[in-house]
């Protein structure tokens, strides 16, 4: 049997492992990054899914001032270092809803009055719109209470203020302002 120079070897590099086998090796692995970063990208362009919210009532969800209010919601809100896109909710959707990010951001409008609105309730002035918090677990909603129509806004822990000061901006814009009812 003739010797054959090492380069003479047509289908098989130096070490006797055919050349298709070796570019598979070599392959498969990019080929695997590749597809995991590009399945990252495009799971994190499209946000969570749709928003199951359950309805609560809210008697005035359906009103004028409702509407021009969520006609004026952003598709985005500014939460700091991150900023959260608009959520679809799904169907059947209570009205008078938004939401934002993960975890959620959620608006209701059209609210009864809250019960903790009282004459020595502390409320809070955001960009000209009084709210007032109801601290609750995991979260705070900060209910606007000086519009004919009452507004919550429930921002998870750790969110920061910016999507109460677009959110009041909103309201401003789209609701005008009323005296505050503290009840009996």
């Amino acid at each position: 049997m003739p010797v054959t120079e090492p380069d003479q070897v047509p289908a098989r590099d130096r070490s006797g492992i055919p050349r298709w086998l070796l570019a598979l090796a070599v392959g498969l692995p990019i080929v695997l990054v590749v597809t995991v970063v590009v399945a990252a990208t495009v799971l994190r362009t499209q946000g969570p899914g749709p928003l199951a919210l359950p309805p609560v009532p809210a008697p005035e969800a359906r009103s004028g001032g409702c509407d021009a209010l969520l006609a004026t919601l952003p598709e985005e809100l500014d939460a700091g270092d991150v900023a959260l896109d608009r959520r679809r909710i799904t169907a059947p959707a209570p009205a008078g809803t938004a939401a934002w990010g993960q975890p959620p951001v959620v608006l209701r409008c059209g609210l009864p009055r809250p019960a903790e609105l009282t004459a020595t309730s502390r409320l809070i002035d955001v960009s000209g719109v009084e709210f007032l918090e109801v601290a609750g677990h995991g979260a705070s909603s900060w209910i606007v209470v000086d519009r004919p129509v009452y507004v919550a806004l429930t921002l998870p822990d750790g969110v920061s203020s910016g999507p109460l000061q677009q959110v009041a901006g909103g309201v401003r814009d789209s609701l005008p302002r009323r005296e505050v009812d503290v009840g009996n």
